[in-house]
């Protein structure tokens, strides 16, 4: 089963399905034009040797000096990813639809304090995951188990500073409220949400599939000059009580950004 929602903000995947979509999480923005480029979003100057990647497909090239590139065909929902030095991790889900239509990704530069968690995708779960569940025909991962943890340092700006933890994309969340917004079609059964913990302390709930999830990171549960840990815990199969059933997700790009 899969799941998503975001304490701050999040991003339907089906508001990208619009005639002509912008998409921003504080970190990226997307708008069409007529051919597939990636961009500065501050000065909208072409990026040259970024790296764009669909990790279901074991894809990925490079763009031209003008930004530009191509995917090929895309065959139901994927994380795209985009990786440039001194930028941002940008990740977005997009489908055969989304594909077809020429894209212009805005990414932004990198902050000092900002740091990659993960840049590649992983899977949480158990690998036991129903056809009709969100995004079941996405994931190209084993799992790594019901939760990821990862330690990091923060330094002592960080007091100062509003700090949030972005996830890039999640898929595969099946909760109660992605199968009403038509995210699965899962028709018995739903899942608990994805939960996010910081140092130890529950910060979120991921209840909705999506892109670009910015979560703030409460000032009081930071530690300066120490390690810190971002955990994310699988939701379960709610309705069922013989055994303990994971939801399987799969997430791409989890960073901690400070402004």
């Amino acid at each position: 089963m899969k799941k998503i929602f975001t304490a701050i903000l999040f991003i339907f995947l089906l508001a990208l399905q619009s005639q002509a979509a912008t998409v921003s999480g504080g970190i990226s923005k997307v708008d069409l034009t007529n051919t597939n480029r990636v961009v500065d979003a501050a000065t909208n100057a072409p990026i040259g040797n970024a790296k764009v990647s669909l990790p279901k497909y074991n894809y990925s090239t490079y763009t031209d000096e003008y930004g530009g590139f191509n995917i090929g065909n895309v065959n139901g929902p994927t994380i795209m990813s985009v990786e440039k030095e001194g930028y941002r991790p940008f990740s977005l889900t997009i489908n055969d639809t989304i594909a077809a239509r020429p894209m212009v990704l805005g990414i932004q530069k990198s902050n000092i304090a900002d740091i990659v968690i993960a840049s590649d995708v992983f899977h949480l779960g158990d690998d036991n995951y129903s056809e009709h569940s969100s995004g079941a025909g996405t994931f190209r991962l084993r799992s790594n188990g019901p939760y990821f943890s990862k330690t990091f340092m923060l330094n002592s700006d960080a007091i100062s500073s509003n700090n949030y933890l972005v996830i890039g994309s999640i898929i595969g969340v099946d909760t109660l409220m992605a199968r009403s917004m038509g995210q699965n079609k899962i028709v018995n059964s739903y899942a608990s949400p994805p939960e996010i913990y910081f140092n130890g302390a529950k910060i979120a709930e991921i209840h909705l599939n999506g892109d670009n999830q910015k979560i703030k990171i409460p000032k009081n549960l930071i530690r300066a000059n120490q390690q810190n840990e971002v955990t994310i815990k699988a939701g379960r199969n709610l309705m069922q009580t013989a055994y303990v059933d994971y939801d399987d997700i799969e997430i791409a790009n989890l960073s901690i950004i400070s402004e």
